[in-house]
């Protein structure tokens, strides 16, 4: 493999590895609107994170066997479609038990992604410099990934609050009358 070609799989695995960090920040800052949106309580909702910390914690080994095993692209691809079809599935749960249940396997993709990135990227970069400035782009990513995800949050949870505002005050909404209210009644939901 040529270093163009390393490089380009680096930020296809970087860009795998943010998704998930951004996953977990943006969903830490939307739990009051999860909260509020399907009704949990506060002992309850503290399994909206604890469904994806167990899972992700627990499958981080076997998602490093599985690589070794079936072969740490393929497991990427697998881990990254089973994360972002759990997404799909928290974005569209309509109770509590959905949500949890979509958390865990979110864990569980997210862990599998998670290591064998890591994985490809040792066995990619097997000169120690180049190895060294990989690990540091994907630490950064990661690290970054983090702050980015808390503003975004913040920005998504804000936003959805910013749009159902002008529908409830009509004289701040002169703007969006046309826009119909949701069918339920209620806000969306952010997660």
């Amino acid at each position: 493999m040529d270093s163009r070609t390393r490089w380009l799989a680096l930020i296809v695995l970087c860009m795998g590895d943010l998704m998930i960090v951004l996953d977990t920040t943006i969903v830490n800052v939307a739990l009051p609107s999860i909260r509020e949106d399907l009704a949990f309580s506060e002992t309850s909702l503290a399994w909206v994170v604890n469904a994806y910390l167990l899972t992700f914690g627990g499958f981080l080994l076997l998602g490093g066997r599985l690589g070794d095993l079936f072969g740490h692209r393929r497991l990427f691809l697998i881990g990254l479609t089973l994360f972002t079809a759990a997404s799909l599935a928290c974005g569209l749960a309509q109770s509590q038990e959905s949500l949890i249940a979509a958390r865990a396997v979110q864990g569980l993709g997210g862990a599998v992604v998670a290591v064998v990135a890591l994985s490809l990227v040792v066995t990619m970069f097997t000169e120690p410099r180049e190895l060294a400035k990989a690990m540091g782009v994907i630490s950064f990513v990661a690290a970054g990934g983090g702050s980015i995800g808390v503003l975004l949050g913040g920005v998504l949870t804000d936003s959805r609050l910013a749009l159902d505002l002008p529908r409830q005050h009509p004289d701040r909404g002169r703007g969006v009358r046309g826009v119909p209210a949701p069918a339920s009644g209620g806000r969306g939901r952010v997660g």
